[in-house]
């Protein structure tokens, strides 16, 4: 099981539809995919999820189907994870639906960080069980779906949820927009994940529980991607490339601590996609319930939006390709 999050402390780029397309997207290209919603909005599980299913997931009172009644027993103190059962999407995909009262997790969290460096071995274990309960819920239900990937989506936020989530992750993908917020968005968030690394670190030299199954906490950048560019003629515009030509510097110095910067975002490596919006396809992606790759004349994908839906595949793919082509040595 490889674990990828894609995660920036900048919002409202685009994360959540980028997570949705790209999970149908490698489950095209024949990958086992569990597609996982840690971010209390629950946006990633209604894009997956009709108002039916939501309706069954979200009724008044507990919610065991959901990552919320997986933590639960811990809220409460009164026991370790329940898996959910994975949700099937489609052959090859799968999802574990998110919880807007997942939020109530976040003091207990912030409270099991520092429990883990605790002398006491019953205090330290209550610390490891919580802070290790997103890993050990995916990784457990990575298993009963078969999926070598998991992909979860987080909110724009550096507190003590996205820190649980995070130290789940194997690899972390940075979804960026071309402007001064997400800027400094990299400049917050290079230190930040330096700083749980080697906390995560600090701690797993501690009085770990027999038998616990600890995350990596690796946390790798594998790279950004660029979302919702001011397109002319095939062509970034100026005033968005103002911005766009300065994220290699930032983002190599911030996230990376290295010395030599790429000059422009069309020369640097790090730059793992550019994706446009496709603003005319998602109203018609929706209402289909689909990604916008798989639109059809059927769904009203004819003319000009035909050639947006080949753009947009083509386009997911060869995003998908990049980050298989980078996990491959791992």
């Amino acid at each position: 099981m490889k674990t990828i999050a894609f995660f920036n402390n900048k919002g409202g780029v685009g994360t959540t539809s980028m997570v949705y397309h790209l999970a149908w997207m490698l489950q095209d290209l024949g990958h086992n995919v569990l597609a996982v919603d840690l971010d209390p909005q629950s946006n990633l599980t209604s894009i997956f999820l009709d108002e039916t299913k939501l309706e069954n997931l979200w009724p008044e009172g507990k919610h065991p189907e959901t990552i919320l009644g997986a933590v639960e027993p811990l809220i409460e103190s009164l026991g370790d994870i329940q898996t959910p059962t994975p949700i099937p999407i489609a052959p090859g995909l799968w999802t574990i639906a998110g919880d807007l009262g997942l939020s109530t997790f976040e003091d207990r969290l912030s409270d099991a960080w520092g429990k883990c460096l605790d002398d006491k071995a019953p205090i330290a274990g209550d610390g490891f069980r919580v802070v290790t309960a997103f890993y050990r819920l995916m990784k457990s239900a990575a298993e009963q779906c078969g999926s070598e990937l998991v992909l979860f989506d987080v909110g724009p936020n550096i507190g003590a949820l996205n820190r649980a989530a995070l130290v789940a992750a194997d690899f972390v993908v940075i979804p960026l927009g071309a402007d001064v917020f997400s800027l400094q968005g990299l400049r917050n968030l290079g230190p930040t994940l330096r700083d749980w690394r080697e906390g995560w670190a600090t701690r797993t030299k501690g009085k770990v529980p027999a038998g616990l199954t600890l995350p990596s906490g690796r946390m790798q950048p594998l790279g950004y991607v660029l979302l919702n560019p001011s397109v002319r003629e095939n062509r970034p515009v100026k005033s968005y490339l103002r911005w766009a030509n300065r994220i290699p510097a930032t983002y190599s110095k911030e996230i990376l601590g290295e010395t030599q910067y790429p000059r422009a975002a069309g020369d640097d490596p790090n730059q793992l996609a550019m994706l446009k919006h496709f603003k005319s396809l998602m109203p018609m992606a929706q209402d289909a319930r689909k990604p916008m790759f798989h639109l059809t004349a059927a769904d009203g994908a004819i003319g000009g939006h035909a050639s947006a839906v080949r753009d947009c595949g083509d386009q997911f793919r060869d995003l998908a390709n990049r980050i298989l082509n980078l996990l491959e040595p791992h």
